[in-house]
């Protein structure tokens, strides 16, 4: 959907965001027993050069005829809404973690559910429908790596947008199942559209793992307003908007592309740290305003990205200034 409006005569499109529908609680029930048997898993051990795919449900099998060293790190990546395996994001998280020692990554890819099918806000309520679902075969999954030796200590969970909150599902269901947590959840800008106004057992929170963490990049847009992890860091503007994505001409309805940017940025500042540990520095505070103005400069500060010592807890304010980020 899009109107017109006119700048200096010149006719500017806007566009509503792909899914500012509906924002209220979305389809969340847990009793259609939804058909996911086709959800991929992409698995990659770099350092000896192996990569192997199957449906999830399946994948045990790859273990069964693969020395799985359980010593290892694991990075378990579930992308979002429109994601695919050969798309940007997922290129990104593999070249991000080629070079990494002692670790494995996997990747899922749920596109066959959760790819645009009837129209923009139609295709993402069904996503939003299905994220219960395939959580129970990613709980599922890990749960198989668990009882062929893998700690849950060494499992570090990773997702971006609707694959966060697909995570915050899993995570509880792992619980359930082993009574172990998962190490860590990462959220990169959980998906807001239909679950920030949901309720909390809905959203990706504190409890679903040992130490979950929560990066706002596009707060009130594509991404969650909510704070529910045991830290959540809002990178620059309140956690809504990143300097190098620019600005819609209508802030009110915003722009699809600005949105886009600012919700994927997340991934991006999250993928730098691990070449760059060091990045960024956060700090404790209240709002992003007196954050801006250095009042929170003596409060408690703490390195937001791969390497947070998961030390900290509660709500943190980043600047991206004077890191050397440009968009790629």
């Amino acid at each position: 959907m899009h109107i017109k409006y006119f700048m200096k005569g010149k006719p500017i499109r806007i566009e509503f965001l792909e899914a500012v529908a509906p924002m209220a609680d979305g389809d969340h029930d847990k009793t259609l027993n939804l058909d996911v048997s086709e959800v991929q898993l992409h698995f990659y051990d770099f350092a000896n050069n192996y990569n192997a795919s199957s449906a999830i449900s399946q994948a045990k099998d790859i273990f069964d005829n693969y020395h799985l060293d359980v010593t290892k790190k694991l990075i378990f990546f579930v992308p979002g809404y429109k994601s695919h395996i050969s798309r940007k994001t997922e290129n990104l998280m593999r070249d991000t973690f080629k070079d990494v020692p002692n670790s494995y990554l996997m990747i899922v890819d749920h596109s066959v559910y959760t790819s645009a099918r009837g129209g923009k806000i139609e295709s993402y309520a069904r996503s939003v429908r299905y994220a219960y679902y395939i959580a129970q075969v990613v709980a599922d999954f890990l749960v198989v790596l668990y009882t062929k030796g893998y700690p849950a200590s060494g499992m570090h969970c990773v997702g971006h947008s609707l694959g966060a909150q697909i995570l915050g599902y899993a995570g509880n269901a792992f619980f359930g199942r082993t009574n172990k947590k998962i190490w860590r959840i990462t959220g990169l800008d959980p998906a807001g559209p239909c679950f920030s106004n949901s309720f909390i057992e809905e959203q990706l929170r504190s409890g679903a793992a040992g130490y979950v963490e929560v990066y706002h990049c596009n707060a009130g847009g594509l991404g969650t307003t909510s704070a529910l992890a045991d830290i959540d860091f809002f990178f620059n503007d309140e956690g809504a908007n990143q300097p190098h994505c620019g600005s819609a001409y209508i802030p009110v309805l915003g722009s699809s592309q600005v949105a886009k940017c600012n919700h994927k940025a997340c991934v991006k500042y999250w993928t730098r740290t691990v070449e760059h540990p060091q990045w960024y520095l956060a700090w404790r505070c209240d709002s992003y305003r007196n954050f801006r103005k250095g009042r929170c400069a003596a409060n408690e500060v703490t390195i937001a990205g791969y390497s947070n010592p998961g030390n900290s807890t509660g709500v943190f304010y980043v600047s991206t200034d004077g890191y050397g980020f440009t968009e790629p």
